[in-house]
């Protein structure tokens, strides 16, 4: 059992479910539910996994999947504005969705935008869209995109939350070796206090942040 939380660091935590492939721990504190690292995968098979996304600034059905946060995005910030696509992917989109309305938007993703230099920066806006269920640090790999937000900026985090009408055992989310951490309302809610900042729900899917 892992001794400690990704997220909050606790070691109050519960066997939450099981199967052939990984375990999964459920942290008291903060309502994480993940997989300890022993079923992460390693970054070669990470990618390949990731290679076989087919995103494409093109396809209007992944434009239409994205605008669940790019339109509350796009509602709250001003022209002129300078954003970051966090964890962007081999296909960015949400970012050309940005910059087709005007904003300069910078990109990051270990794997095809290594580009270390975005974490000196700040940044009215940045978006993170599929990203958190893979994080293996997720308490310190959030809080430092919040710390990269200018005063009165937005983070933007999609994911797909668990409640209490999901059943863990069938649920699709979980069958992605990618994914190996769960977020629900009350994890975010956990993120915001430890943050001080405000918080919005926008679907069951998607959270801003506001600093």
């Amino acid at each position: 059992m892992a001794n400690n939380c990704p997220l909050c660091q606790s070691t109050r935590l519960k066997p939450y479910f099981e199967n052939k492939d990984a375990n999964y721990l459920s942290c008291f504190q903060c309502d994480l539910v993940f997989t300890p690292k022993e079923f992460h995968l390693n970054d070669s098979q990470e990618k390949i996994r990731y290679d076989s996304h087919q995103n494409n600034p093109e396809d209007e059905h992944y434009r239409q999947f994205l605008s669940q946060a790019f339109n509350p995005v796009i509602d709250f910030i001003n022209p002129g504005d300078k954003g970051l696509d966090f964890g962007c992917g081999p296909g960015p989109t949400l970012s050309v969705m940005f910059e087709e309305q005007g904003y300069e938007v910078d990109l990051f993703d270990k794997f095809y935008v290594n580009n270390q230099s975005i974490f000196n920066n700040k940044y009215d806006f940045i978006t993170a869209t599929e990203v958190a269920e893979h994080l293996s640090e997720p308490g310190d790999e959030l809080t430092k995109l919040y710390t990269m937000l200018s005063k009165g900026g937005v983070l933007a985090i999609m994911t797909k939350m668990l409640d209490n009408q999901i059943n863990f055992e069938s649920w699709y989310y979980k069958d992605d070796p990618t994914h190996i951490c769960f977020f629900s309302q009350v994890t975010m809610k956990h993120l915001a206090k430890a943050w001080g900042a405000h918080i919005q729900f926008y679907s069951n899917d998607v959270v801003l942040f506001y600093k």
